[in-house]
């Protein structure tokens, strides 16, 4: 632990608002004295150590702009985390996350939210988890999700949305309401059909990116696919597609098989 005291009793001396511990063996922020008392720190990079736990302290840095906690072995999250005024980016991929604390959508600030490879599903979202109005990036690719909760409709500012290699079955119409989107990533899930509200999203043009490869898309579907995304596009937003999602919704016809074996993910390592 010297090399991270050293960092810490370094940046005491000069001030540094930036703090960079990556690969340093940490198992326990409270082997670090003296970190939740450097007051003036706006970044805090932990990435690629073994913290199980993340100690409620660390809400104590009131200037903290940025935390990266991805590559660690962290099971919960402090519910503190949420009432830190200032955070714009929060990493905590490559963990082990079953569930987010109640109350995590508290964040007043947060534009860049990723958890990217967990084990969180929409049954362990806290309730109020889409009201970060402010988020424009929300990675939740390599998770556990089936459905996307209809309330995503309310991050109206979400420019990025990442579900890639979930267990979806379905997405939510109210998808189509997220008019700033320009990213959106829905490849390798069980998906058969999309609402037709997804044809009117910004999401043709050269700086946008729509994925979704690796599904199970009705023929037509995966007709266009084959001629780019735009052919999709236009095709949700044909009056023969409509009819088509209408009986489909209808018909209610079982989901496809799941695909992926996620029992070996690093995420499930006890």
């Amino acid at each position: 632990m010297s090399k991270a005291k050293k960092v810490i009793e370094e940046a005491k001396e000069i001030n540094n608002p930036e703090i960079d511990l990556v690969d340093k063996g940490i198992s326990s922020l409270d082997e670090i004295p003296g970190l939740f008392s450097l007051e003036n720190i706006t970044r805090l990079t932990l990435s690629h150590n073994k913290l199980q736990v993340v100690p409620a302290g660390l809400a104590n840095l009131m200037n903290l702009e940025i935390l990266n906690l991805t590559n660690n072995h962290i099971e919960e999250l402090p519910v503190s985390l949420s009432s830190l005024p200032k955070l714009r980016i929060l990493n905590v991929s490559l963990n082990r996350l079953y569930a987010l604390p109640r109350g995590f959508g508290a964040f007043p600030v947060l534009e860049i939210l990723d958890c990217t490879y967990n084990n969180l599903k929409e049954t362990t979202l806290p309730g109020n988890f889409f009201m970060m109005e402010s988020l424009r990036a929300l990675y939740l690719g390599d998770n556990d999700f089936e459905y996307l909760p209809a309330e995503i409709g309310n991050l109206k500012n979400l420019q990025i949305l990442s579900m890639r290699e979930n267990d979806l079955i379905e997405v939510p119409r109210e998808l189509g309401q997220l008019t700033r989107l320009r990213e959106l990533h829905l490849q390798g899930n069980r998906l058969v059909v999309l609402p037709p509200e997804i044809g009117f999203l910004e999401l043709a043009s050269n700086k946008s990116v729509l994925r979704l490869e690796g599904n199970f898309w009705v023929p037509p579907i995966e007709d266009q696919l084959k001629l780019g995304p735009s052919h999709v596009l236009d095709y949700l937003r044909s009056e023969t597609y409509r009819v088509l999602y209408s009986r489909h919704m209808s018909a209610k016809p079982p989901p496809p098989p799941q695909t992926l074996d996620k029992s070996k993910k690093a995420s499930r390592m006890r």
